[in-house]
This record gives structure tokens, C-alpha cells and sequence, in this order.
């Protein structure tokens, strides 16, 4: 299996796009096989979506509506609103498989891959792709 991490600074930005890192890394590795994205982080996640049409802005809408930054969560440590952090990953969740033909990333026409993280506390991220041969 081969596997590389990326550190990555979400300072700035809610939903990041991963897509031609892990394309990149796909055709590096080259072959059949699957592509796992993960993140070890218990505030962020992941997703396939569209983005540049105005789906990040109606994401963060959502996700905002859904896990409102107050003082209503039982987890409390951290900024105001941190506890809605820690429920970001049943939304968008850590992990992402997704099919690898002769290298090359087998995404939908609009697909990409995001990062998704609203942790103001933690801004800098670790990304792990692994290509599982097949």
C-alpha cells in the first residue's frame, strides 16, 4: 500500500479542495485500485460535491443552519461553538474510497473532493492517501 500525508492550513476557509493532490497522487501510483482519503481529526471531514458554482457558499449555509456556533453544545472546551466542531464528521465524515483506473481518479464530471473543517481552534490539518492496489 502507498501512502502519503499532507499538512495542510485551513486558515481561512471551510471547504478546501483536495481533488488534484489526490488526483496527483492517484497517477503516482499509478494502476488499478482505490484511493482511501482520511483525516484524523475528530473536528473535520470529508466529502465529494461540486464546487465553484456556488455549492461551498450553500454548504456552509447548510452546516451552519444544522450546527449553529452557541453555547447550546454539552462539549464545551474551546471557542464559542466548538462542540458543533465535533459533530461536523457525522455530516461529513473522516474517510472517502474512491476508484482508481491506470492512475487516473474515476470522479464524476463535477465531482471533487473537499475538506470540509469549521474548527477556528485547529487550523492546521493532516490529509492521509493511501492507494490500495487491486
Amino acid at each position: 500500500m502507498d501512502t502519503t500525508e499532507l499538512r495542510i492550513d485551513t486558515a481561512g476557509r471551510h471547504v478546501l479542495d483536495l481533488t488534484d493532490r489526490a488526483a496527483a497522487f492517484a497517477a503516482q501510483a499509478g494502476g488499478d485500485g482505490l484511493l482511501q482519503v482520511f483525516v484524523p481529526h475528530a473536528t473535520a471531514g470529508l466529502a465529494v460535491m461540486e464546487t465553484g458554482s456556488g455549492s461551498e457558499e450553500d454548504l456552509e449555509e447548510v452546516l451552519a443552519r444544522l450546527l449553529p456556533r452557541d453555547d447550546r453544545w454539552a462539549h464545551r472546551h474551546g471557542s464559542r461553538g466548538h462542540g458543533a466542531d465535533h459533530l461536523l464528521p457525522v455530516f461529513a465524515g473522516p474517510s472517502l474510497t474512491l476508484p482508481v483506473q491506470a492512475g487516473r481518479l474515476l470522479l464524476g464530471t463535477w465531482q471533487r473532493i473537499v475538506l470540509v473543517d469549521f474548527n477556528e481552534d485547529n487550523r492546521t490539518r493532516h490529509v492521509r492517501f493511501s492507494m490500495l492496489a487491486g
